[in-house]
């Protein structure tokens, strides 16, 4: 495997540096105004200030990666995805935040020049934000086949029809732009009858029905909508790539966005464990610390195992999509997947139950930590979708050797 590059690990010290100076200690000031805010979907100003930083400081949209006219190879960016997935603040403040990555990198593979003028710009600069809507409440949409919302040519528009779910970033009152899929011919072959297509959040006929909660939390202010689109017209020109290139755009989107989310969770991972190690040290419990009693140190000792484990198995992906693309690499990338988020939802629930009663409480990141991590298990794929995945490639590479 390749060693980190200089530009690599300069920016992996820039960052950190970022991170200890501004981000941790933001982050409670980030929660107390969303806590207190009278419209709790109002961006505190801090995030705001952050990005000026960010910008400043030359750490902005360290995502995009050098085949798309980056600075860094895929395997370059994975150590500054954990870095910045330490804090759940973090990829924001450098414009390194899902869904807008992966929206921003579909434009940039897909999109016309128009398209890219009115909608990529201002993602790139961080002047909105964006969804993307594929989830349906109604099927099993971890089979992207499954999909029923409809989008249908009439003249010079379409008309879309369909109910979205789970659609990340909508609620955000700073989302501008939805990219949306659904079928524009149910009788072509399985996998040429789906699109995708924009559509202004404004548009006559998108309905924001109710922002969704995970584990009880709205997530606010950025939060997941399920969203009714009844009789949506857009212009023709708004379809990316063409009919029936829906679920290619799909899979050339959620190769690199999974990399990018499973070392965002060895980030949080790692943070866990080192608090872990914090509250062991200095709390006593019948008669002696917690870091001196045996239960507790092999809860660490594991944890640093296992994210050592899941960390080298990201960083072989990453660097196996730079060599291979995302479609080579794609069982390193379904194993990561099944690996880095069961990970992290174990580790960080390890340090949960170190911390006690304030591990579930809003006085440390862990338990908005833990329901990242377990969502993440659903969110881009279920575990199971990419075990079958991954065990049907590998029966048919070494069934008959």
């Amino acid at each position: 495997m390749q060693i980190d590059s200089d530009r690599s690990l300069q920016l992996q010290a820039q960052l950190t540096s970022f991170m200890d100076s501004y981000v941790y200690p933001a982050e409670h000031v980030y929660h107390a105004f969303t806590d207190a805010a009278e419209d709790r979907w109002t961006i505190p100003p801090i995030m705001e200030e952050l990005k000026d930083k960010a910008r400043q400081a030359g750490l902005w949209n360290l995502w995009r990666p050098s085949t798309l006219g980056g600075r860094l190879t895929n395997r370059e960016y994975a150590p500054l995805a954990e870095i910045m997935g330490r804090s759940l603040i973090g990829p924001e403040v450098f414009n390194c935040n899902a869904p807008d990555t992966g929206n921003m990198e579909v434009l940039l593979k897909y999109g016309t020049p128009e398209q890219q003028a009115e909608w990529l710009e201002p993602l790139f600069n961080g002047e909105i934000r964006s969804a993307f809507c594929m989830t349906e409440p109604d099927v099993a949409s971890s089979d992207a086949t499954n999909i029923q919302s409809s989008i249908v040519r009439d003249g010079d528009h379409y008309v879309i029809n369909g109910r979205k779910w789970w659609s990340t970033g909508a609620p955000d009152p700073r989302c501008s732009i939805y990219i949306f899929m659904g079928k524009t011919d149910p009788s072509a072959a399985r996998h040429q009858q789906q699109s995708m297509i924009l559509i202004p959040a404004n548009t006559e006929g998108v309905k924001m029905v109710r922002p969704m909660r995970v584990f009880g939390s709205d997530d606010a202010p950025h939060g997941h909508a399920e969203i009714t689109f009844e009789n949506v017209r857009v212009p023709a020109s708004n379809l990316l790539l063409g009919e029936g290139r829906g679920f290619e755009i799909a899979q050339g989107r959620l190769g690199p966005g999974r990399i990018h989310h499973c070392m965002r969770l060895i980030g949080c991972a790692q943070r866990a464990l080192e608090m872990m190690c914090q509250r062991s040290a200095s709390r006593t419990a019948f008669g002696k610390p917690l870091s001196e009693q045996g239960s507790v140190r092999e809860d660490i000792a594991k944890s640093w195992c296992e994210i050592s484990q899941a960390r080298l198995l990201t960083l072989e992906a990453a660097a196996a999509v730079d060599e291979l693309g995302a479609k080579g690499a794609r069982g390193l990338i379904g194993g990561i997947k099944i690996v880095a988020p069961m990970m992290a939802q174990t580790v960080i629930d390890r340090a949960i139950q170190i911390h006690g009663a304030m591990g579930v409480s809003q006085d440390t990141f862990l338990a908005d930590a833990w329901a990242y991590a377990r969502s993440i298990r659903l969110a881009d794929g279920p575990d199971q979708v990419h075990m079958a995945s991954l065990g049907k490639q590998l029966i048919g590479q070494y069934a008959n050797d």
